[in-house]
């Protein structure tokens, strides 16, 4: 038997009661709060982690496996691709069966692929069993922010979601420095093996510590049809961003997929209008701050992801940092993410989530501007003014929007809330690296030949030029073995100058999508259900 307390929730317009009648107090350890956030803590610790630190493995894998770039890059692309498909239909699943064992669940699973993924000896079933990390992550992720909801009063939410978000950015940002620790030093299996003993202590914890908590109304039936076509259509969506730079933005595949998604999408929409008990009921959208939440996480991951996409080849292939320097240059960044995320908690509780939000937008934008002026001398201490400046703008807009997105939800659908919050970020992180990534390469073919003419250097043909193109977009010089100094010394000032350009115009880009985000912070508000989870159990 699991404990369990069920918990009366009320619809977007109802006033929520400052305590359900019926919760059950926290005895000892089981249910207790800020135990049940270290254990949720814990779990998400692992799928933040292995966003980032399986890129510095790659190069490994490649090698040992013999396998090709493209099934190297499908490494992470399984794996983003089966996360960000997932998400929703992973949230409802932890509202009808409880969070805590859709939690423990999905711990079990990322555990197990990932020690099956060291333990693979080809590139395929590394490919495989990374797709069931991302489907069982996707049940992990929305699960604890479902039991985060459930378990803290709302004067405490704010702080527990703050720590929350720090987990995430640290491990986001500490991935490639363990990554690069743990294949220098011992092997590219230590980077998934590392998850078994975390995902063990999870479970332990988990099993002892978190307390199911299921909404009186919890949905009793499933949307199957409403499953079926918001995958599809995520899967178009997703599908086209990942493949875009390689087909181009105006290849016709690329806009068959987008096409795809957004007819998926209408009929999704159509159908949920007609079903008893939808996947996503639409009236949850008209929440206007449920929904500004939504496009500012997007909006958000947008200019985090898709500007931090380039920061690390120029950290690497500019600065010929190694991946370990490169991750420590990145410190400033995931300190004040670490130092900010439960400031910004304790601000948004006290002020309301509107000021903070703008707040964080707007030193997003400044850090964007500021990293648009970095160039081939820039200084450390430079670089992390920037960066820490990041760090800080983004830890209110991560604790923020998630509290916005979860909190004006109706605690029966805390979990879709939380799968909205998640692919949100999933989906505009993709949406930076490939758009931003657009405009890198624009700027790149725009700019490169007339480099290459003015730096006194052999007219490349047209097919010389493209792949010059693709490895300057990379901040890569195009060298050929056996090329003299003198001259490998121009291509590498003329790529190295062409990559800042386009790194430059790609950063004003995502400072102006940020900018973009500061008026959508000012359409949010604290979350109006947010006290349906409150008293659960006692701090």
């Amino acid at each position: 038997m699991t404990s369990q307390t069920t918990i009366k929730t009320t619809g977007p317009g109802d006033r929520a009661p400052e305590a359900p009648s019926d919760a059950t107090p926290a005895k000892g350890l089981r249910g207790h709060p800020w135990f049940t956030l270290i254990t949720v803590a814990v779990g998400v610790m692992m799928v933040a982690l292995d966003g980032t630190i399986v890129a510095i493995a790659n190069p490994a894998i490649q090698k040992d496996l013999s396998a090709s770039f493209a099934e190297v890059q499908w490494i992470t692309n399984g794996y983003f691709l089966a996360l960000a498909v997932s998400l929703i239909t992973a949230g409802k699943l932890g509202d009808r069966f409880g969070h805590r064992q859709t939690f423990l669940i999905g711990v079990v699973g990322f555990a197990a692929a990932s020690g099956a993924i060291g333990l693979s000896s080809s590139i395929g079933a590394v490919v495989v069993f990374r797709v069931f990390q991302g489907l069982f992550g996707a049940l992990l992720m929305p699960a604890a922010l479902g039991l985060l909801r459930a378990t803290f009063p709302a004067e405490k939410l704010n702080m527990a979601i703050g720590i929350w978000g720090m987990v995430i950015g640290a491990s986001t940002a500490g991935g490639p420095i363990l990554g690069g620790v743990l294949v220098e030093h011992v092997n590219w299996q230590s980077v998934f093996f590392i998850n078994v003993p975390v995902g063990i202590i999870a479970v332990v914890l988990g099993v002892l510590i978190l307390l199911d908590h299921r909404a009186e109304n919890a949905p009793r039936s499933f949307d199957i049809l409403g499953i079926v076509l918001l995958s599809a259509a995520m899967f178009c969506l997703v599908w086209a961003l990942i493949k875009a730079p390689e087909w181009g933005w105006g290849d016709g595949r690329t806009w068959l997929f987008i096409a795809g998604s957004v007819v998926g999408f209408a009929l999704f929409a159509l159908w949920e209008t007609k079903v008893k008990e939808p996947l996503i009921p639409l009236a949850l959208f008209r929440s206007i701050p449920l929904s500004a939440g939504v496009v500012l996480m997007v909006l958000m991951a947008i200019a985090f992801m898709g500007g931090l996409f380039f920061v690390t080849f120029y950290l690497q292939n500019v600065h010929d940092m190694s991946p370990i320097d490169a991750g420590l240059h990145l410190l400033p960044l995931t300190g004040m993410m670490i130092v900010g995320s439960p400031l910004a908690g304790a601000m948004i509780t006290k002020l309301g989530p509107r000021i903070p939000l703008a707040g964080g937008m707007a030193l997003t934008a400044i850090a964007m501007y500021g990293m648009s002026t970095l160039d081939t001398d820039t200084g450390s201490a430079v670089m992390s003014l920037w960066f820490a400046l990041l760090g800080l703008g983004l830890a209110p807009v991560m604790v923020g929007a998630t509290e916005v997105i979860v909190g004006n939800a109706p605690m029966e659908l805390s979990g879709v809330a939380g799968g909205l919050q998640q692919a949100a970020m999933q989906i505009g992180g993709s949406l930076g690296t490939a758009v931003l990534g657009a405009v890198m390469a624009s700027k790149v073919d725009s700019d490169l030949a007339g480099n290459w003419t003015s730096a006194g250097l052999p007219p490349l043909t047209a097919a010389q030029e493209a792949q010059a193109s693709e490895a300057v977009q990379v901040g890569v010089a195009p060298l050929a073995p056996g090329t003299p100094d003198a001259i490998a010394a121009k291509i590498t000032d003329v790529a190295r100058d062409t990559f800042i350009s386009g790194m430059s115009l790609a950063s004003l880009v995502a400072a102006g999508v940020a900018v973009v985000a500061v008026f959508v912070a000012f359409l949010t508000k604290r979350g109006e259900n947010a006290e349906a989870g409150a008293g659960a159990a006692h701090i």
